[in-house]
Parts: structure tokens; sequence; C-alpha cells
């Protein structure tokens, strides 16, 4: 896996811990990733709306994934993923 591939889910984790709209938009990024039927999917017009790394970021993770034969989820993220849950879904904490 190429480096800029490893490290986009670190970085747009950072900034999904934000108290900020670009962090709200990059939580639902990842959590559309994670499990869009319990944390709801992710609206590409959103792209135009985080800063253009962070856009990047996520067009890396998208085609990364879009270029892989099975399905992967960010797993080793999962205590990541849980924090942004229960900051920006609290009421799904316990679904996913």
């Amino acid at each position: 896996m190429e480096d800029r591939v490893r490290f986009a889910p670190e970085k747009l984790l950072n900034v999904a811990h934000e108290d900020t709209s670009q962090g709200r938009r990059v939580a639902n990024f990842l959590l559309a990733w994670w499990n869009a039927e319990v944390h709801g999917g992710f609206d590409l017009t959103d792209l135009a709306n985080v800063d253009p790394h962070v856009a990047a970021d996520m067009a890396t993770i998208f085609t990364f994934l879009a270029r892989e034969e099975d399905v992967i989820y960010p797993y080793d993220y999962r205590s990541e993923l849980e924090a942004i849950i229960a900051r920006w879904r609290p009421q799904a904490e316990s679904a996913g």
C-alpha cells in the first residue's frame, strides 16, 4: 500500500475530531465508510466544502477502495471511529 493511501485515513481522523463543519463533513465520510446503513451516507457535494488537501485525502481513499476486489473496512481505526461516533452520532453509538 502506498504511503499516501496509508496516511490518508489518519489525517482524516484528525480532522473528524475537530468541532467544525469540516470536521463534521469528514466524519460523515469516514462513518459512511464504516457503516453507511447505520451512520448515513456521504454527500459528494461536501467535497466542495472542505479544504482541498482534505478532499484529496478523501479521493485517495475512495480511489483505493474502488480498485480493490473486496470491500475493505477501516478496522485498524476502530477505536478512533468509535470516538467519532460518540462525538457526531451519539444516538447510534451502540449500533455500530
